[in-house]
């Protein structure tokens, strides 16, 4: 039955899937994507199916389920997702959907269960994804064996949780390893989420993300980031100052002595992850650049780390610092919707109210990502309009937006099977 629906699902988009590829062909690298791309439904759900159900997506973080038993739900376009630590440690990941009449098992963002019980009916199943118990209504000739939960891919790394729907997910190791080496100061087993917010944004998850890869618009709305960051990515950014190259070289010297890894490391336009110093005589990403969790993490001992930052496309930038780190994750709900989590995260001992004071931790955050949003609604707004065309990004301020866009429209070709080409798709103007 699923084939069918997916077989259903697929010739309802077809022609929107041959008009995407067309469109993906011909446009201009240097220049914003064709309306469509920003709020076209039948775009939109061809982005779900082609990049946010095939690629890898950040799950959560492994401190999250600490224990046997501990689990965190998400929710992936139409599919809700449950990860849960079993037996030995080991993290699994299934779809939140049992195999009886298709209930949700479980209903809470996290929790703690000895094992999946659906509420419906109770069905129970083992926290492998084995159905244990249907009950005797089923009959003697029921095979336990046959309805087990539907399995994702999973992997981790440094303690973060990657999951891909795909049957076949891209080839992601290389990344992992690396990952686990940068993180591996920060001893993410023993860290926790000291609080976290959801922002829902009036816009495209692609226009959320091209405000993210670059800091063109940083002067003019960001006072309070630009206390600590500074906005070049690595000492090859084009606009990079001869006195931040200069603090940076000072800074990796400091790294070196304690064995931090800072190196400039990509792969591909998915991954990069590089530290570079904040402000001079910042520390941590705080309103006064003084760090925001007494208890640095792991086995830091310099609270002067700048900010590791790694990026993991299509949905998630983070900042790494001496004292906390940030996570952020982009998920689209629909062509105009998007939902953006930020994690603030400390050591696991730190304690709430003596070393660290959550909304210290997270003001200057809170201010961006509002102020982002505002952004993003805005420029959504703007290319609802019959004016909207594509307009031409600058090479240097905005070269991170091209790298997001070109990567993007690489993985679209690759899934669609790069489609023949037929007429364009009509705006829609809301």
């Amino acid at each position: 039955m699923d084939v069918i629906n997916n077989a259903v699902l697929g010739d309802l988009l077809e022609p929107a899937r041959k008009i995407t590829a067309q469109m993906l062909r011909e446009r201009d690298h240097s220049f914003s994507l064709p309306q469509p791309f920003y709020n076209d439904e039948r775009l939109f759900q061809i982005d779900m199916q082609e990049i946010f159900y095939k690629e890898w997506l950040i799950a959560g973080m492994t401190c999250e389920i600490p224990a046997k038993g501990n689990y965190l739900t998400l929710q992936i376009g139409d599919n809700p997702i449950i990860v849960v630590r079993g037996a030995e440690g080991r993290i699994h990941a299934f779809h939140n959907v049992c195999r009886h009449r298709g209930s949700r098992l479980c209903l809470n963002d996290k929790g703690k269960v000895a094992k999946l019980v659906c509420p419906y009916h109770q069905w129970t199943y083992e926290l492998d994804g084995r159905l244990l118990f249907a009950g005797t209504e089923m009959g003697a000739d029921f095979d336990l064996n046959q309805y087990g939960l539907k399995p994702l891919h999973v992997k981790t790394a440094g303690g973060y949780i990657f999951v891909s729907l795909a049957d076949n997910p891209p080839e992601i190791d290389d990344f992992l390893r690396t990952l686990e080496h940068y993180m591996e100061p920060y001893d993410m087993e023993n860290a926790k989420v000291a609080v976290q917010s959801t922002l829902v944004e009036k816009a495209n998850w692609k226009l959320v993300m091209e405000n993210n890869r670059e800091c063109y618009h940083c002067s003019g709305s960001h006072p309070e980031l630009l206390k600590t960051l500074l906005e070049w990515d690595d000492v090859t950014d084009p606009r990079a100052t001869q006195e931040f190259k200069d603090q940076v070289a000072a800074c990796t010297k400091a790294w070196e002595d304690e064995k931090i890894p800072y190196a400039h490391a990509s792969f591909g336009l998915r991954n990069r992850i590089v530290r570079m110093p904040l402000l001079q005589g910042t520390v941590s990403m705080t309103l006064d650049g003084k760090p925001g969790c007494k208890k640095l993490m792991g086995r830091i001992q310099n609270p002067d780390l700048g900010s590791m930052r790694i990026l993991h496309l299509p949905h998630s930038w983070n900042h790494c610092m001496g004292d906390h780190m940030i996570v952020f994750t982009v998920w689209p709900v629909s062509a105009q919707e998007t939902i953006v989590t930020t994690k603030w995260l400390v050591h696991k001992d730190a304690v709430e109210g003596v070393d660290y004071d959550p909304s210290r931790l997270r003001e200057v955050w809170d201010a961006t990502n509002d102020q982002d949003r505002r952004l993003a609604e805005e420029n959504q707004r703007g290319i609802n309009s019959t004016a909207y065309q594509p307009g031409p990004y600058s090479k240097t301020y905005e070269f991170a937006v091209i790298n997001f866009l070109d990567w993007y429209s690489e993985r679209m070709l690759a899934n669609l099977g790069d489609t023949p080409a037929t007429p364009v798709l009509r705006q829609v103007n809301q």
